[in-house]
């Protein structure tokens, strides 16, 4: 689903067929699972935070969670997880890479 040399794959909260996922809070629910899968491993309080290879975000007010590629290679079942759950659920994957906000003026 996901080409070797992507940093990131976007899973977006729209459907194939085109319907907005639900329910609303999916992209938190499944970043907060992923949040044990972190650079280091997991450590006490670590679920408390989002990891930073798995962060919901929500783009052109689109619902999404955005996979970093270091957790294929961290954690390859916690990264099948996150693609499988894209796949199950019919929902829109892009490949691309984050870029950093300009710089403030």
């Amino acid at each position: 689903m996901a080409s070797p040399t992507a940093k990131q794959v976007f899973i977006q909260g729209i459907t194939r067929g085109g319907r907005t996922f639900r329910p609303s809070d999916w992209a938190e629910r499944l970043a907060g699972v992923m949040s044990q899968f972190r650079p280091g491993g997991a450590q006490p309080g670590s679920h408390l935070s989002y990891s930073p290879w798995c962060v919901p975000t929500t783009l052109n007010g689109v619902k999404c969670v955005v996979v970093h590629s270091d957790l294929r290679d961290a954690e390859p079942m916690a990264w099948d997880f996150c693609m499988n759950f894209a796949k199950d659920n019919e929902l829109q994957v892009i490949e691309a890479c984050l870029l950093p906000d300009p710089p403030a003026a």
